[in-house]
């Protein structure tokens, strides 16, 4: 091994998010600015070859773990090719992924000792995912999930809960888990360019929490060191919860996160002002792990929300960065 990425408060980046594309097939309005989105040409993505490059440089130093995001991973059209390739390195390698694609994937997956899968779905009831992602696809979704569970994946439902719009439902997500062995991970409503952020659709960790104890006896579940989701359990329940609580309590001090843009430059934070250009280095012939190795270092302490104030005098002309498609999550 080279050596490990380390940032200057020390704390070792080993897992690496790569976003395949910008791409989807589905319009959520907090990830995707507007229904006639200009996705990014093919020829300024990282090409499946680049990837494979890129990502065992990573490897070589230090990184154990790789998460393929999107936009929507799986509709790219060498995604197979992509997770074919990553599967041979020595990584604990999984996705995010909207669920729209997983019976097509799921026994390559499978063979790619793909063993968890994260799966975005922010609401259980079929008008409401109409209204969320502009696309009627929840049936196939929840299909897929059931697909996967039957298949034995470790399933993370994805949550990205928005006040006075699917608060109703958490406890019918809580519900969901207690014969099913599928983890709810409740994400509070994040920043990011042109999704229609304000402090008021935030509901905190501690509301989502309170909302469970109404109806629930809840034990509070131990977390690993690196985790960002706060972990619960409803006793006798198959499945789980947590919350990732980015705006109310962020987790700063434990991040070992990298994450690679499908037009490959890195980001050492996912609300970074500042990338680095990987690729352009890389069909130079340069120095990628110079680079690598830079970005790391001038990471933040806690660069979170890109600012020191409470999020609820956050205004969103205050935020500067790319949409929450463009990153990858």
């Amino acid at each position: 091994m080279a050596g490990i990425l380390k940032d200057s408060f020390n704390r070792v980046h080993n897992y690496l998010r790569i976003s395949l594309t910008d791409n989807c097939n589905l319009r959520c309005f907090y990830c995707m600015p507007e229904e006639d989105y200009e996705f990014t040409p093919a020829s300024r993505l990282m090409q499946a070859d680049e990837i494979e490059t890129l990502a065992k440089i990573f490897v070589e130093n230090g990184v154990n773990k790789i998460r393929l995001t999107g936009g929507e991973p799986l509709v790219r059209k060498d995604a197979a090719k992509i997770i074919h390739s990553l599967s041979k390195l020595p990584v604990s390698l999984t996705l995010t992924t909207n669920g729209t694609r997983l019976d097509d994937f799921a026994d390559l997956l499978k063979e790619s000792g793909v063993r968890s899968l994260n799966i975005s779905l922010d609401t259980l009831q079929r008008d409401r995912f109409m209204l969320l992602t502009r696309r009627d696809q929840y049936d196939k979704v929840m299909n897929n999930i059931n697909l996967c569970l039957d298949k034995g994946f470790h399933v993370k439902v994805n949550v990205v809960v928005m006040r006075d719009l699917n608060t109703g439902e958490i406890n019918d997500f809580i519900e969901w888990t207690k014969d099913t062995p599928v983890h709810i991970r409740f994400i509070e409503f994040m920043p990011f360019s042109g999704n229609r952020w304000t402090s008021n659709k935030v509901f905190t960790w501690k509301e989502i929490v309170e909302e469970v104890e109404s109806k629930y006896q809840v034990v509070r579940l131990e977390d690993e060191k690196h985790d960002t989701a706060k972990k619960y359990q409803v006793p006798g329940h198959a499945g789980t919860f947590a919350v990732i609580s980015t705006m109310s309590a962020p987790f700063c001090s434990g991040c070992n996160r990298i994450r690679l843009t499908a037009d490959g430059k890195i980001k050492n934070c996912l609300f970074s002002r500042e990338e680095t250009d990987l690729l352009t280095t890389l069909r130079n012939g340069g120095d990628v792990l110079a680079l690598i190795q830079q970005n790391i270092l001038a990471k933040k302490k806690e660069l979170v929300r890109q600012f020191a104030t409470d999020f609820a005098h956050l205004h969103p002309v205050e935020i500067a960065n790319r949409s929450m498609i463009t990153i990858g999550g």
